[in-house]
């Protein structure tokens, strides 16, 4: 077993192949096995069996994908959620854009660093969501899709926004019974009841401190200012 702190917990799990390696380095950590917080246990013949079901993924891709979700999965305990999305920081605050995949939410957000200034990417795909002492934050993790585009921070949570193509940008206040649906369909769906029951207490307590947003926008660089200052006048007109 290897140890890493992955959005704050000490973490255990046993690294076979480069690509889990590479993308967990930074993360990589050293302790008292007795501290341990989440043991991650990947048994061979678990892989071995993905890899015939899905054939088109490599051991290296099958072992990197199923490691981070047994790590989502635990964090349900620590009052933490996986949440797909591409997350960016501006200022010290944390905006996480969600979306089918193909939509392109990595796109907009990259248009954010491209555009803003004082931003810069905290995980592009499956960053975790913590809440602590009834505040939410985003932390980076080695889980981070396709890209290896993640920081090993942590930052409170200034909005969810939900991206949809327009041939306009635009934002809306996202009505909670909307983004309740949204939210279960872009995180783990926990097999375990005392795990879904947990995930829908977490859902209900960010729905309750974080603002959500409907994005309507186009890949063009000014989508990223638009969305910015209004995302900011409607958090701050509620306030």
């Amino acid at each position: 077993m290897e140890q890493f702190i992955i959005a704050g917990l000490k973490t255990e799990y046993k690294v076979r192949g480069e690509l889990l390696r590479s993308r967990s380095e930074k993360y990589r950590a050293s302790f008292d096995s007795s501290e341990t917080q989440i043991r991650l246990n990947i048994k061979e013949d678990f892989l071995l069996k993905q890899r015939e079901d899905i054939p088109n993924l490599t051991a290296d891709e099958h072992e990197y994908m199923w490691t981070g979700s047994a790590f989502y999965n635990e964090l349900l305990k620590f009052n933490g959620m996986m949440l797909h999305s591409s997350c960016v920081e501006k200022d010290g605050y944390a905006y996480l854009f969600s979306a089918r995949s193909g939509t392109g939410k990595s796109t907009h957000t990259h248009l954010w660093l491209e555009n803003l200034s004082g931003t810069r990417i905290i995980n592009d795909d499956k960053p975790a969501l913590v809440c602590e002492d009834g505040n939410w934050y985003v932390w980076g993790t080695p889980f981070s899709g396709k890209t290896d585009e993640n920081a090993n921070v942590k930052i409170p949570v200034r909005a969810i926004i939900f991206l949809h193509r327009s041939s306009e940008n635009h934002v809306e206040k996202m009505p909670t019974a909307r983004a309740v649906g949204l939210l279960l369909e872009q995180t783990i769906n926990p097999v375990n009841r005392e795990m879904a029951e947990k995930m829908l207490e977490l859902v209900d307590s960010l729905l309750k401190t974080i603002p959500t947003f409907s994005l309507g926008c186009n890949m063009d660089p000014q989508a990223a200012s638009i969305a910015y200052s209004e995302i900011e006048r409607l958090i701050n007109n509620e306030g």
